[in-house]
């Protein structure tokens, strides 16, 4: 596996590491290693994006992003998961994996440098 894959990878868990503080912060010092994992994510958000193309590295951590709060949410917040909610996460999903194979078809036709 492509070490970006990594990196994108650990900007999707820092991700919901950051946004599950945000649910649970009640004191002003939470706030504190929330920024800190903010910065974190961050960071690995840009190495991922020095070797892969920035589209899919965003759709792929907006998607997890997504996919993983509303998730969360649901397993550890007690929200409801209706039909409307697991439809669009399957969209999101799929259209995560489109963007990936229209990468690599646009690799393979030479218009990716």
């Amino acid at each position: 596996m492509n070490k970006s894959w990594i990196y994108v990878a650990l900007t999707s868990f820092f991700e919901l590491v950051w946004i599950f503080g945000f649910n649970v912060a009640s004191e002003w010092w939470h706030w504190i290693p929330i920024i800190f994992f903010i910065f974190i994510d961050f960071h690995y958000l840009a190495k991922a994006c020095e070797n892969l193309p920035t589209g899919t590295v965003y759709a792929v951590f907006a998607a997890v992003g997504t996919v993983g709060t509303a998730l969360m949410d649901v397993f550890l917040f007690e929200e409801t998961l209706g039909a409307g909610k697991v439809f669009f996460i399957i969209v999101l999903v799929v259209g995560v994996i489109g963007l990936k194979i229209a990468d690599g078809a646009d690799e393979k036709k030479g218009f990716v440098e």
